[in-house]
């Protein structure tokens, strides 16, 4: 009867986009995650995305949600959506070195590597440098995958959870959101440790890639292809001539290792027959990833979810949710 004692109850995790929010909370009990809440929020057609009246309408959508959608505190994981975050892959810049015989400076080295990298990628930015914050992560091969977006928005994003009436515990970014839902549903066997995999969620109106070795974050890219254009033949083509390019410019990253499968991180309701095309095109082994079917959802549960036909993907927002885990 003290079994609730033991439960851990993760932070929201709110995905937010142009035309959708949604929110989602799990919890594990020792024993397997379930879904406390979750439940979304559709833009108004007479909104504009990112104007001031799409703010109003984001900080109304995310006061009703939390107070009325089931969800317990209001602590979030907060995402900066794909479409306002840059991705560049570059090969790990060298740092002047002094020789063994210098006087050792006392600055922090992360920031001469900082300093080192946005050098690098700063005239390919599409906005002003000055108004950047990037994050790095090392990876295989001395290759450095740069995360980067304009403070600018940001703070717009900071502004709008504030009015809300949410307390951030962490600003997240789609490809970790995703390879946290990949680890910790589909990727728990002992030949997953070691597997490159490309994790693919197909959103409305983009197709968000990674390509891991577990937790290890390799590549990353979006593509401004998602389910609403993948209506014909040729939208689908399109689509997989971009993955194949995504899949050329790992391998040309990494020569010695291959991706071993595909994984559509989706859920029960989409176009699976797309999904298969897709992965026959690409000629590679595939399986579907469905986080609704990996959680138990709890008797006291409200959700707008239904997870036997749920068009909704909701990836990145479970990944969001288990970010702190």
């Amino acid at each position: 009867m003290f079994s609730f004692l033991k439960k851990r109850i993760y932070p929201i995790g709110v995905d937010i986009s142009d035309d959708m929010i949604k929110m989602v909370q799990l919890a594990n009990n020792g024993k397997g995650f379930s879904l406390l809440a979750g439940s979304t929020k559709h833009r108004r057609q007479d909104v504009i995305p990112r104007s001031s009246d799409w703010q109003r309408w984001a900080i109304e959508a995310m006061r009703d949600l939390t107070t009325n959608g089931g969800f317990r505190g209001r602590d979030i994981i907060a995402l900066i959506p794909a479409n306002e975050v840059f991705i560049e892959h570059i090969k790990m810049p060298k740092l002047k070195d002094a020789g063994p015989n210098a006087k050792k400076d006392p600055s922090d080295p992360d920031d001469k590597l900082r300093d080192a990298i946005f050098s690098k990628i700063k005239q390919k930015l599409p906005f002003q440098p000055e108004d950047a914050m990037i994050k790095y992560i090392v990876g295989e091969e001395d290759n450095v995958l740069v995360i980067a977006s304009e403070r600018t928005k940001i703070d717009r994003h900071l502004a709008i959870y504030e009015k809300a009436n949410l307390q951030i515990k962490s600003i997240g970014v789609w490809p970790m959101a995703l390879i946290n839902t990949y680890t910790t549903f589909f990727g728990r066997r002992k030949t997953d440790i070691e597997a490159i995999v490309m994790l693919l969620e197909i959103d409305a109106n983009c197709t968000n890639v990674v390509i891991c070795r577990h937790k290890n974050l390799l590549f990353a890219r979006s593509i401004p292809i998602g389910t609403k254009q993948l209506e014909t033949d040729e939208a689908i083509t399109r689509l997989v001539l971009e993955l194949t390019a995504c899949k050329r410019h790992f391998s040309s990253m990494q020569r010695e290792v291959q991706i071993e499968r595909l994984i559509f991180l989706t859920g029960q309701g989409t176009i699976t027959n797309v999904f298969a095309t897709i992965a026959k095109q690409l000629e590679m082994p595939a399986q579907m990833g469905n986080c609704l079917a990996a959680v138990e959802i709890e008797d006291s549960c409200y959700s707008q979810i239904d997870r036997r036909d749920c068009e909704v993907n909701w990836a990145t927002a479970f990944g969001l949710s288990l970010s702190l885990s």
